[in-house]
């Protein structure tokens, strides 16, 4: 039950954040074909136009462009420059449901041509005619989404098969360097932030919660690797799963702290209730600006890095520089898993207060 349990919860998370940034526009201020000039109505698109292409035709590194293109989602998965694979454009329009390659919607050089009456324009998917367009295509973020959520159930598959097996012996293989990390995140997280009592409960969401986000953390730092938790999006459905586990379990003393909390006279409650009712959104847009913040600023620190090598054109500094991207590079290993843990631990501690039998009436 335990196991069906958490392979719904993996699912519903990949369901619910597919959707989401499926439909969001996070990635359209910054794409592949950001200031392109588009053929439309037989005017034709020139390589000169496209993004970075005067800095390119300089000899220049257009180092904001690079980086605004790796950490923003995208049509196409790039594994490196001029390696990738185009991704399935999938588009409701007023002509029915639409399935191709988003190959169509670009020519030789990169730039953007109209393909089925749609045009991929600043990462955005709209109609020649402007009519609406729902765009629920397959995009960088969403494909490595799906990679996780399989990779994960892998993981924890094998790792259920194997106490299956083994039983009460010694864990072995992949199973003895997971059981650490969960029962540490069982006995000094999950175990410590929302008691004995109530904890069983809610262990398989955090779990996934923390293993879910790592493993992203730890995939964005592949080389081609998708910025999927520093899409604030993602980071907005992880939030608001929280939000929502956090306030259907709180019991009637957790309601009755923030509306009517005990010793504090009448009068004050006009002001410090919208306080504590602004506090129950703000707890999980903290959780969001956080991971998507931390996350992102990783990725642009060491994708500037790497840019300075080409911008200073001074190879006697390559070794420093490089020296110094490696030892960030093992400092975004850690800031992985911390941020997994922070995002589990405060995400527990909420919970921990709603579900918490409180005594504070007895006492007055």
């Amino acid at each position: 039950m335990r196991k069906l349990y958490f392979s719904n919860i993996v699912a519903f998370l990949f369901l619910f954040a597919t959707s989401v940034f499926a439909q969001s526009e996070h990635h359209s201020a910054t794409s592949a074909t950001a200031d392109s000039t588009v053929a439309v109505h037989g005017v034709e698109a020139t390589a000169e136009h496209a993004p970075g292409a005067e800095a390119h035709a300089e000899g220049k590194v257009d180092l904001g462009h690079m980086i605004m293109h790796h950490i923003a989602d995208d049509h196409k998965w790039e594994f490196a420059h001029g390696i990738g694979v185009h991704l399935p454009v999938i588009a409701y329009t007023k002509d029915g449901v639409k399935v191709f390659s988003s190959s169509k919607l670009e020519d030789e050089h990169g730039n953007p041509v109209a393909y089925e009456g749609l045009i991929l324009e600043h990462g955005k998917l709209h109609a020649e005619d402007g009519s609406h367009v729902l765009d629920l295509s397959i995009t960088k973020n969403v494909a490595s989404l799906l990679v996780s959520a399989v990779l994960l159930l892998l993981i924890f598959i094998s790792v259920g098969n194997a106490y299956k097996e083994r039983g009460t012996k010694a864990p072995k293989g992949l199973q003895s360097w997971l059981e650490p990390i969960i029962i540490f995140i069982r006995d000094e997280v999950v175990k410590n932030s929302i008691g004995e009592k109530h904890y069983r409960r809610f262990l398989p969401y955090l779990l996934t919660l923390f293993f879910f986000i790592w493993i992203n953390n730890l995939l964005g730092l592949l080389p081609g690797g998708a910025n999927v938790t520093g899409n604030i999006a993602v980071t907005l459905v992880l939030s608001v799963l929280t939000l929502l586990i956090t306030n259907l379990n709180g019991k009637s003393t957790y309601w009755g702290h923030i509306f009517a909390m005990p010793g504090v006279p009448k009068w004050l409650l006009v002001i410090l209730t919208p306080v504590e009712i602004i506090g129950v959104f703000t707890k999980p847009v903290s959780l969001m600006i956080r991971l998507f913040a931390n996350i992102t600023a990783g990725h642009i620190i060491m994708l500037s890095f790497i840019g300075l090598i080409f911008i200073l054109k001074i190879w006697t500094v390559t070794p420093v520089i490089s020296a110094f991207a490696v030892f960030m590079n093992i400092i975004e290993l850690l800031v992985a898993f911390l941020q997994a843990f922070i995002f589990t631990l405060l995400t527990a501690s909420y919970i921990g207060s709603a579900v918490e039998e409180h005594h504070h009436d007895d006492h007055h």
